[in-house]
């Protein structure tokens, strides 16, 4: 199970509410154009989103096709969130951890996820699980903050004495676990693992790796204040799978 969930604080929760993507959706994200490219079509699919957030993805599927939708996350707030901004007759929200979820066999067609694997001490099982649920054929995309970005645990880059800065840390690569970072202000629990460990623990689920990509900020983010800095470092990771058929 999930150790915290930071979302449900009020503090935290409308700092992230304040957020590009939150008040943009999809087009406030800078991956979202890789990450777009990665998934499959959607129409006559069943979709399970998990960590799904505002809704934003679970509202793309719908709006291409998707036969039903199921959006789980483990925040109320987001929730709530979702069901104001992304509400649609084929969409069904579920509070629940996505560690603690249970499905048939083949429940689904596509499983996605955005940013939330980094909150998951346990990701062996829960790619065993996703690999049951879907169903022969089927296909998992996904993204999480880069093995790079979490390494070190801060997230923070390394100034001067004047605040400029420096470079960004990594250290501490292969000691894989518990780190205690700063987002938005506030200390959160994520987990950092290798990208060797991404990857080869899809493979030994079965999957099929179709693409990996490390998505650089898009041109035309690029005034953003200190957007500039991010082709400094790489901070996310997007992942496709695939299950072959039997």
């Amino acid at each position: 199970m999930m150790k915290e969930n930071k979302y449900d604080d009020e503090v935290f929760f409308k700092k992230y509410s304040e957020m590009s993507r939150s008040k943009y959706g999809l087009k406030g994200a800078g991956e979202w154009y890789q990450f777009k490219k990665l998934l499959p079509d959607f129409k006559g699919k069943r979709v399970l989103d998990l960590g799904c957030g505002y809704g934003w993805h679970c509202a793309y599927a719908a709006e291409n096709g998707a036969n039903s939708v199921l959006g789980v996350d483990l925040s109320e707030k987001m929730l709530q969130a979702a069901a104001q901004k992304n509400h649609a007759p084929v969409i069904t929200y579920m509070h629940s951890a996505m560690e603690e979820l249970s499905f048939e066999k083949g429940s689904f067609d596509c499983v996605i996820s955005s940013l939330a694997f980094h909150y998951v001490k346990d990701i062996e099982s829960l790619f065993r699980n996703i690999f049951c649920w879907l169903a022969d054929g089927g296909d998992f995309v996904f993204s999480c903050e880069h093995p790079v970005f979490t390494a070190e645990g801060s997230q923070e880059w390394y100034c001067d004495e004047k605040g400029n800065i420096l470079h960004f840390p990594v250290d501490n690569y292969y000691y894989e676990g518990k780190r205690s970072a700063v987002f938005l202000g506030e200390r959160v629990v994520k987990y950092h693992r290798t990208l060797t460990t991404y990857l080869n623990t899809l493979l030994d689920c079965g999957f099929e790796i179709k693409s990996v990509v490390e998505p650089a900020p898009p041109q035309d983010m690029m005034d953003i204040p200190g957007m500039a800095d991010e082709m400094r470092r790489p901070m996310m990771l997007l992942v496709s799978v695939h299950k072959k058929k039997a």
